[in-house]
Order: C-alpha cells, then sequence, then structure tokens
C-alpha cells in the first residue's frame, strides 16, 4: 500500500523536484500555498483517501506554513506532519511544534534522499497510527458485544430494555437529521449493565414494583455507579461510563447522583437517555402510546424541555403509527437479530425473553439449548423489518 504524501512549497522548482526525484517511492501531490493544500486534504477526506504524510514550506504567501499545518491537524489529525524552513531560529521550531505539532523538522537546503528517508519514517508512524486504533477499535467493540451478550443472557429483561433504547435513538438520529451519537447508543445497550451486582431477587422486586427498604433503594439507586466502575475501566468509554452514571440525572437536580450536574450541564447524551428511559419504563414492555408520552407530565421539571418537545414530536409519529409489520416464525427459524414482537416462553408460560427483544446471538444458543429439554409456546411473532438485518448464517445446533 503506497498511501499518498502531500508536498506543500511555493517554489514549483523544488516541487518539480521532488516529483521526479521521489515520486518512485511515493504517491506524491503537490500544492503551491496553504489555501490549495487544506482544500486537498479536505478532498481526500471526502474520497475516504486521506494523506499520510503533509509536508509544508515555512514561508509561504498568505496563509504561512505553521497556519497551514495547525489547519490539516484539525482537519485530519492523523496525518503526519513534517516543516521545511529557511528560517532555523528558535522561535519558528517552538511554534511549528507546539501549533502543527510537526514529526519532523527539516532546514532548507536539504539533500531530497536524506528527506525521502524522512518521509519513509512519517509514513511508517502514519501507520503504526492507524494499526494502533484500528487494535482499539476492535478491542473496544469486541468488549462491548461481550458485556452485551452477557447482559442478554443474564437479564433478557435489561436486554430488551437496550433495544428498545437503541430503535428510539435511532428514530431520532433518522427524524431530526441528529448527528450519529455513538457514545449514546452504546450507553443504551449497556443502560443495565451495573444489575450484574445486584441481588437477581431485589432487581425483580423493584421491576415488580415491590416496596422497597430504605437499604434496597440505596442499593438499586447505586446500580449506574456499579456500571460507570466498570465501563471506564475500558478504553475509549470513559464517556460512556459518565452517561450511564447520569442516566437517572433529573435536570432539575433531582435523582442520582445527588452531587452532580444539573440543568445544561448533564451532558446531552444523558439527557436524551433520562427521557428515553423513563419512557420505556412507563410503557413497561407495552407498546408506545400517547399515554406513555404523556406520564411525563408528572415529572416534567426532571427534563430539559426543549428536549422534552423535540423527543416527543418525534416519537409520537411511532406511538399514532400502525402496528409494525410482522410474520410468524418457528423458534428453530429464529436468527441473531430478529426483533421478537411477542414473549418467547415456555409452554407453561414462563417468560424466556420479552417481547421488544433484539435475539443476541447467546440468546439463540440458550434457545437452541432449552429446547432440548422443554416445550416452547410457538410460534413467535417477529417484526418483518428485522428480517434483513439478521444473521444469515444458521447457529450450529450443539
Amino acid at each position: 500500500m503506497n498511501e499518498p504524501i502531500l508536498v506543500v512549497d511555493d517554489d514549483h522548482h523544488l516541487l518539480s523536484a521532488f516529483r521526479r526525484q521521489l515520486g518512485d517511492r511515493f504517491d506524491i501531490t503537490t500544492a503551491q500555498n496553504g489555501k490549495d493544500a487544506i482544500a486537498a486534504v479536505q478532498d481526500s477526506l471526502d474520497q475516504h483517501t486521506p494523506f499520510a504524510v503533509v509536508i509544508c514550506d515555512m514561508r509561504m504567501p498568505g496563509i504561512d506554513g505553521i497556519e497551514t499545518l495547525e489547519r490539516i491537524r484539525e482537519l485530519s489529525p492523523d496525518t503526519v506532519r513534517l516543516m521545511l524552513t529557511g528560517n532555523a531560529d528558535q522561535q519558528t521550531a517552538i511554534d511549528s511544534i507546539n501549533r502543527g505539532q510537526i514529526f519532523r523538522f527539516y532546514t532548507k537546503p536539504y539533500p531530497l534522499d536524506q528527506l525521502g528517508d524522512g518521509l519513509e519514517a512519517a509514513r511508517d508512524q502514519y501507520r503504526l497510527v492507524i494499526a494502533e486504533r484500528e487494535l482499539l477499535e476492535k478491542t473496544v467493540t469486541g468488549s462491548i458485544k461481550m458485556l452485551t451478550d452477557l447482559m442478554s443472557l443474564n437479564d433478557p429483561i435489561a436486554y430488551g430494555l437496550a433495544t428498545r433504547l437503541r430503535e428510539w435513538i435511532r428514530t431520532l438520529q433518522k427524524n431530526f437529521n441528529m448527528p450519529q451519537r455513538w457514545q449514546l447508543e452504546v450507553a443504551a445497550s449497556l443502560v443495565a449493565i451495573g444489575h450484574v451486582a445486584l441481588p437477581p431477587d431485589l432487581v425483580t422486586k423493584k421491576r415488580q414494583r415491590g416496596v422497597l427498604s430504605e437499604v434496597e433503594e440505596s442499593i438499586i439507586e447505586r446500580a449506574p455507579e456499579i456500571a460507570r466502575d466498570l465501563l471506564r475501566n475500558i478504553p475509549r468509554l470513559s464517556k460512556v461510563a459518565e452517561i450511564v452514571l447520569l442516566q437517572d440525572r433529573g435536570y432539575d437536580g433531582s435523582g442520582f447522583p445527588s452531587d452532580g450536574p444539573k440543568g445544561d450541564a448533564i451532558p446531552l447524551d444523558a439527557r436524551i437517555l433520562k427521557i428515553l428511559k423513563d419512557l420505556a419504563v412507563a410503557a413497561d414492555g407495552g407498546p408506545l402510546t400517547a399515554e406513555v408520552l404523556a406520564s411525563l407530565d408528572k415529572r416534567k421539571a426532571q427534563y430539559d424541555p426543549a428536549l422534552l418537545i423535540r423527543v416527543r414530536s418525534c416519537l409520537k409519529a411511532l406511538a399514532s403509527g400502525q402496528a409494525p409489520a410482522l410474520v410468524e416464525l418457528p423458534l428453530a427459524s429464529l436468527r441473531a437479530g430478529h426483533l421478537i414482537l411477542s414473549d418467547i416462553r415456555l409452554a407453561n408460560g414462563h417468560v424466556i425473553f420479552p417481547a421488544h427483544t433484539e435475539l443476541s446471538r447467546g440468546q439463540i444458543i440458550r434457545l437452541q439449548n432449552l429446547r432440548k429439554i422443554f416445550s416452547f409456546a410457538e410460534p413467535v411473532k417477529v417484526a418483518e423489518a428485522s428480517l434483513r438485518n439478521a444473521e444469515a448464517e444458521v447457529i450450529p445446533d450443539f
């Protein structure tokens, strides 16, 4: 792979020398001023072919080299930056390093073969940065998937809640041109991960609206703190951990944690999650109705008023719309990714997975094992739209 390199200098003779002497080693693009260089970087990003390295002259008409590299760093932070200059004073070097965060600094005149070695080193640095980021992203993605799969098996009701929250978040993103908020989606997926440290009987008692003692209330209330402590150990999930911690924090300063922020100081994603989670609790596994949407008026002070209007306006279409198209499938035809619209129950009525759950791979394996021992009520209602998202492969029946 020969990643593109951008050379920026107002001396067209030097640019020609670059292409002539180093063109066989590198995929070189040139620009004669900072404005054209910035435009070239933006175009490369739009084409999904970012520059691996930018080497830029310090003294140019218009935008100088330091500002050019600073702007390029903002646009394409992974691009490795090098500086060329005929002015080797100390302040130039300091400004280049501090503002442009350059990888290497070269003083004119310089032999091009030596500069070629510097470009090789810069390109290797770019590859290292990209490889480390991809490894980190895969590690984070794998960690999230592992946690959600474990939750789908350990607490299917919480997993069903997470499925519903993600569905509503995607509706908000689609209908309000809201940018993709991956941190909010991950927080919704792991909103109840703190329950893993709670006594199962206590979680059940809370869901069944039983009377809790003061100690029991305190244990339940602190579940988001447990979740925060679990999640902040995973790279890149520090903001997700904060959103999960503040899931019950009211806009008016009510709710857990008592010493947490209030008003607009609460992160936007946490304010959204608070509204959606309370709607899901009010729906209690049933459909999203106008009555459910109106139920938040009883504690309106807990929500960002402008955000509440916006969210309810968007979700009102779901509440007033037709029921989603569904199909009925036998258990043997269920796949990971199917969104079930009816409970999966044993023949005796015991619920294994509640309605509105997007089945995980682990849940499908559990169903296969349970079918060998128990009889199930069939068929199961599945959202027709989810059939396209389901895994095509059949999970082996171990």
